[in-house]
């Protein structure tokens, strides 16, 4: 099943939906939604067959396929899949239907077309597909850039009150980063070969100059750093995630920010090793500069939306962290934290939009002992934080220490500081789920007819997979690991690190490895 054209079908597919959608009358938007969410569980489907064929001891990329596109820039259509990809690939196919059936009922105002939301939903699914099966660094480009647009046009037509400026803000920054990015491919292909083919760039990019690598690097690091979002680039993120509807940005937190980090460890550690050993302290400063900063804003915020953003922003920190540790242990976990990051976020964005739909408001203070009214609702926002703030028994748990526990064995400072971030974490989640669910009842929620319906059928079938999946992951994270594992040791060999070796204490008090 591996010469099966896997990766191409599955790129293809959400953007043919996308056209047959977009070509459904406004007026039947029942017909719109349920096309879209049929086609988003064959992308599934398709997706969990992937998963079983992909061989986890097997060749580093799978799934190989390669056609003729550009022939005098060597620019391929060239799709292939590690683990790290593959990983990523299957979240997005499990969150896709979640969101649309969360996002459900988000545009029958009557006054927003429902199919051109939903075939925007489907497109973006096609370019995210795309930027995680692309093998040549042009085509990754062209997926890069591309998948700004459908986020663009579902931010600004079906956003909130900000949606104009958040839209703008968020697309001027990611293509402000495209644009370093664009200078650095270019670079890469002059001194690389003539080629885009990433197998052939990873044996000819140890002839580049030294210094010429790491400036090549840094156009590629600040484009991922923007996309991730990482601190200083992060300021785009609270005004998108706060202005998109939950369902999107479940799929904007979720997913779509991992394409910065996907792209650090696709492309800047194997490209350009000596780069990345280089700048691997400042990486390491802003990361845990980002854990703190963003999650001391994300205790004084007061809007919902933008309070789970900058919680996001936080964990980006941890993910940044096990990239550059350069371990196994903390690489891993980062890979995995990037799954668990997009259950979890995605989990409490699109309960915080269930909340925001009934309330008509985004704010904590509009608030105040909703529980009473929807009690299980309630449990559902509470486990969602707490998944979020990487309670042991959840997914987020097994990622957050293999991440620490993999920095401390090279980088004790980070990792103690680090661990800081899990402390503010309790703090911001335990004070938003206090302010909003718990304590006296806000008499204002009463007089809203909307609040005092607890969560629908629907509702639940959003919700479950997620919570089955976070418990499922938090007590056996081993069929995910033994994937992300062979991808993560390959990327370590890349940059020419190796794991330390356990220490002793000899007789003498010196330290042996």
């Amino acid at each position: 099943m591996n010469d099966f054209p896997f990766l191409s079908i599955l790129t293809l597919l959400p953007l043919v939906g996308a056209v047959v959608v977009a070509c459904i009358p406004r007026r039947k938007a029942e017909l719109a939604k349920r096309v879209t969410l049929a086609w988003s569980l064959v992308v599934l489907a398709l997706s969990i067959f992937m998963w079983v064929a992909f061989k986890a001891g097997g060749d580093r990329f799978q799934f190989h396929e390669s056609y003729q596109w550009i022939p005098s820039w060597d620019a391929r259509f060239t799709f292939a899949a590690d683990g790290i990809a593959l990983v990523m690939l299957m979240l997005i196919a499990v969150l896709m239907p979640v969101v649309i059936l969360a996002s459900w009922h988000d545009v029958d105002d009557g006054q927003r077309s429902a199919p051109t939301y939903f075939a925007l939903l489907l497109a973006f699914e096609f370019t995210m597909i795309g930027v995680f099966a692309a093998a040549d660094v042009f085509l990754f480009y062209v997926f890069f850039e591309v998948m700004l647009i459908p986020m663009y046009f579902i931010i600004g037509s079906f956003g909130g009150a900000r949606r104009q400026y958040a839209a703008v803000k968020f697309f001027l920054y990611s293509l402000v980063g495209g644009l370093f990015m664009l200078a650095s491919v270019i670079g890469l292909w002059v001194l690389g070969g003539h080629t885009f083919d990433f197998t052939r760039l990873l044996q000819s990019v140890g002839e580049i100059d030294q210094n010429t690598a790491r400036w090549l690097f840094l156009g590629f690091f600040i484009a991922f750093a923007i996309k991730a979002p990482f601190f200083p680039f992060h300021t785009w993120l609270p005004d998108a995630g706060g202005a998109a509807p939950a369902g999107a940005a479940a799929l904007l937190v979720g997913v779509m920010d991992k394409v910065g980090t996907f792209g650090i460890l696709r492309y800047c550690l194997p490209l350009f090793p000596e780069a990345s050993r280089w700048f691997a302290p400042a990486a390491l400063v802003l990361a845990v500069i980002g854990i703190l900063y963003a999650a001391l804003l994300a205790i004084g915020q007061n809007d919902l939306k933008r309070l789970v953003s900058y919680t996001s922003i936080a964990h980006f920190g941890f993910i940044g962290v096990g990239i550059f540790a350069f371990t196994t242990q903390a690489g891993t976990g980062s890979v995995l934290y990037m799954v668990n990051h997009g259950l979890a976020t995605g989990l409490l964005f699109i309960v915080v939009g269930m909340y925001v739909a009934r309330r008509g408001s985004s704010l904590v203070s509009d608030f105040g002992g909703a529980g009473k009214l929807t009690p299980l609702l309630a449990g559902v926002l509470f486990f969602a934080g707490l998944a979020s703030l990487a309670l042991p028994g959840t997914a987020p748990f097994v990622s957050e220490f293999l991440v620490l526990i993999g920095t401390f064995t090279v980088h004790k400072a980070y990792a103690v500081i680090a661990t800081v971030g899990i402390i503010l974490a309790a703090a911001y989640v335990l004070w938003m789920v206090q302010r909003t669910t718990q304590g006296t009842l806000n008499p204002a929620l009463e007089e809203v007819p909307a609040m005092r319906k607890d969560m629908t059928l629907r509702e639940k079938v959003v919700v479950a997979p997620l919570v089955l999946l976070l418990l499922l992951l938090g007590f056996y994270p081993k069929p995910v690991t033994d994937v992300i594992n062979p991808a993560v040791q390959a990327t370590m060999q890349d940059v020419g690190k190796t794991d330390p070796g356990p220490t002793a204490v000899t007789a003498n008090g010196g330290v042996a490895r």
